[in-house]
């Protein structure tokens, strides 16, 4: 856990998130994580966007003083609820009707808007102005500059009792400022008057020229600001509304991925199914999975046979055959026969409740873009209050102009609103791991979007990265004379009844190829060449070495093992009644992806390395069929990390990708690294990356989403940041009319969030 201040070690250290309510930018933001930081043991990082504070904080700091000095900064703060309680009650497509606060937003903005357009029209277009009609633009401008602009008054003067100012306080303070100047205008000074001294000649202006005109006209007491005042709140309640509407969007697939659940299960009890919540399920217990339900939760099939549709969470299209003895994961669907289960995981320890934890960790987290955005927005509008002062003063001292003074001072105020800064990162953050949780890329925190772009060196484990990470039979050859089913069915009979992994892989090919196998007698393990006993009345060995030949392998066979061997693969020797009969060749297959996932790592300017602890042959083998050019060999699982480093200091920015617990600690080294999902839950835990699919191709996938999101980000901050430096010495200047401020500084915020949105459509 990271944070803006000056980091101490924690002893014992607590970890809590509280949800902080009554934050309107990042400076708010930024003034809770200060103050939180400032406790004694207590080390926070706050987050705008997600509206959460993840704290970290040692013995003696109760969860009751963190939100006590929360709600003295002036905001409030609870803890969340449980998660299966926010995936019942949300709603993933951005809608109000179950959201309270954007449901107020609307109307709020509705209102305002209605209020605020006839005073605009009247205040720009001399054509639709009449006597007094600058009492009824009072009428209709109170409400929406008092009510509409409640919340910024609120927050803002909250704050000023603690002696800070945020965004609201710039709005608060411009809005008021404009208000009461046209109040003083209208009760107090000319403008009250039917007809407003200066106006004269205004008419058969055009829309444009009178805008203008009002804009930057002179007069003392006579100009009023109403439509600037309401037209402000407008513009900013919109802004407000539509970045609500579009943080909601950002957080979706989140929301998304915690209502994939089930919500009841049909459970095994006493032989009868039994219909109960899914909160009921403990391990050890069977519930049944009918055609089309989801799985309650996950498991292992201890009855039926099935495919099993797991696209929600790892964004592959085709069903998985799966039957007794194979594992199955909660939220996905059963698109074929009944299955019964058995639980092994449930709650917070399930594969779905990892993942959504995972994707809301990187989302609440920061990057040190971020932070920079957070301690600029800290400072910026005190420094915006002094700005405006000074603008007004300036403006007053070198024309002598109250009016053109005032008007400058308050479009600073109003343009200056660090609200797209705060936003630039935490939305596309949002979006980008939400949209790769969709995919299944789990992107475990900000700081591995910068790793991604950096790194130049992609080193691939072999087993279960490239591979299958499981032997298989690949060839069968007989010698003369020899039945090439008779040889597979002896072998795979005698092999049945070993658990060495080629053994298994050549009983379970026979099995396919020629069907039940006999059963073997006097089974006997050889260690180191093989096995050995009798079947169907024939003494059978099969290995590497077998015993009790009389002489050498016939040429023909010897050839063929050679052969098999030079190309990685592993040769047995099938021998019966003192002859050897035959070869067997097993290997661990090459996924069928591999090959274009390795094309696709470097079409990103990544430079693929085989790492493996196999022998030279097979390594080079699995890298020619591949593409890969360089390869590191018979290495043991502890020799992976000098690997890593050794790559490093030759100043390579190293990725690594792997799935074992040998992997572990290599993953950890690396600059990046990439866990396969099909892995170890140590390799997991070690990475930077997730991929919850076994396929290599969803490594390429990860870089580029990554890669995609800190470009997002990038944008947005340029926007940002570019958008305050030109707007505020243009509204300083003059050049700005404080309404068009508003309406300026409501699009930054929305522009910066759509921006974000569109990486919800990456493929």
């Amino acid at each position: 856990m990271t944070s803006t201040g000056t980091e101490t070690p924690i002893a014992t250290p607590h970890q809590v998130e509280l949800v902080i309510g009554g934050m309107t930018c990042a400076s708010c933001a930024a003034r809770v994580e200060k103050k939180l930081n400032r406790m004694e043991g207590v080390l926070a990082t706050v987050n705008y966007s997600t509206e959460k504070a993840r704290v970290s904080y040692a013995d003696g700091v109760a969860v009751d003083d963190l939100i006590a000095t929360v709600v003295k900064t002036g905001y409030t703060a609870e803890e969340p609820p449980p998660p299966v309680t926010v995936a019942a009650e949300s709603s993933s497509d951005g809608s109000d009707g179950d959201d309270p606060e954007l449901a107020g937003l609307r109307q709020r903005l509705v209102v305002s808007v209605l209020l605020a357009a006839p005073v605009v029209l009247m205040s720009m277009i001399p054509a639709l102005q009449f006597d007094n009609w600058r009492w009824l633009a009072l009428a209709l401008a109170s409400p929406v500059v008092v009510w509409g602009g409640l919340p910024f008054h609120r927050t803002a003067f909250t704050n000023a009792r603690h002696g800070a100012a945020t965004m609201d306080t710039l709005v608060s303070v411009g809005t008021l400022a404009a208000f009461g100047w046209s109040l003083w205008a209208l009760f107090w000074g000319d403008a009250g008057k039917p007809v407003m001294p200066g106006m004269e000649g205004m008419e058969g202006m055009s829309v444009r020229e009178s805008f203008s005109f009002t804009a930057s006209s002179a007069g003392g007491t006579s100009e009023i600001y109403l439509e600037v005042a309401a037209g402000v709140v407008a513009f900013i309640v919109l802004g407000r509304y539509l970045e609500a509407r579009a943080k909601r969007r950002s957080g979706a697939a989140l929301r998304a991925l915690m209502e994939l659940g089930a919500k009841d299960v049909s459970l095994l009890r006493g032989g009868r199914e039994v219909r109960v919540p899914v909160g009921e399920l403990a391990i050890g217990d069977r519930f049944v999975v009918r055609p089309g339900e989801k799985v309650a939760t996950d498991g292992t099939v201890v009855e039926g046979v099935s495919a099993v549709d797991a696209s929600m969470l790892t964004g592959e299209s085709v069903p998985v055959d799966v039957g007794v003895g194979d594992a199955v994961t909660g939220a996905t669907v059963n698109a074929g026969g009944r299955l019964v289960v058995e639980a092994t995981r449930v709650g917070a320890d399930t594969q779905l409740a990892r993942m959504a934890r995972l994707v809301e960790d990187a989302q609440n987290g920061k990057a040190e873009v971020q932070r920079l955005a957070d301690r600029i927005s800290g400072v910026f509008v005190p420094v915006v209050l002094l700005i405006a002062l000074g603008t007004f003063g300036t403006w007053l001292g070198v024309t002598g102009d109250t009016t053109a003074a005032f008007t400058a001072a308050v479009a600073v105020l109003i343009i200056a609103c660090p609200c797209a800064l705060g936003l630039a990162t935490p939305t596309a953050l949002m979006v980008g791991t939400g949209r790769g949780a969709q995919l299944g890329i789990l992107i475990k925190g900000p700081e591995v979007l910068e790793s991604t772009r950096r790194v130049d060196t992609i080193v691939l484990d072999k087993t279960g990265t490239v591979t299958t990470g499981r032997m298989s039979l690949q060839e069968v050859y007989a010698a003369e004379g020899a039945d090439e089913k008779q040889v597979l069915r002896l072998a795979g009979a005698l092999e049945h009844a070993s658990e060495h992994p080629v053994a298994r892989a050549i009983a379970a090919g026979a099995e396919e190829r020629v069907g039940t196998l006999p059963a073997a007698e006097s089974f006997e393990n050889v260690p180191g060449r093989g096995v050995r006993g009798r079947v169907d009345g024939h003494e059978v060995a099969v290995g590497r070495l077998v015993d009790g030949l009389p002489g050498p392998l016939p040429e023909e066979l010897a050839r063929v093992k050679a052969e098999a061997e030079s190309r990685g693969r592993t040769a047995v020797v099938v021998a019966w009644d003192g002859a050897a009969r035959g070869v067997l060749t097993v290997a661990d297959a090459v996924k069928e992806t591999s090959a274009e996932a390795v094309r696709e790592l470097r079409a990103l300017g990544l430079t693929p390395v085989l790492l493996t602890g196999d022998n030279r042959a097979v390594a080079e083998a699995v890298a020619k069929a591949v593409g890969i050019e360089q390869v590191i060999s018979e290495v043991l699982p502890e020799e992976k990390v000098d690997v890593v480093r050794r790559l490093q200091g030759e100043g390579r920015s190293v990725a690594m990708v792997g799935d074992g617990v040998n992997d572990a600690a290599a993953l950890a080294t690396a600059d990046l690294g990439l866990a396969m999902g099909t892995g170890t839950d140590a390799a997991i835990e070690a990475s930077d990356l997730t991929l919850v699919r076994g396929d290599l191709r969803v490594a390429a996938d990860a870089i580029r989403l990554s890669r995609k999101t800190l470009g997002t980000i990038r944008g947005n901050l340029v926007w940002a940041f570019g958008y305050n430096v030109a707007a505020l010495p243009l509204a300083a200047a003059g050049l700005l009319n404080p309404m068009i401020a508003g309406a300026a500084m409501a699009f930054s915020s929305v522009f910066v969030v759509t921006n974000s949105l569109r990486l919800r459509t990456f493929r």
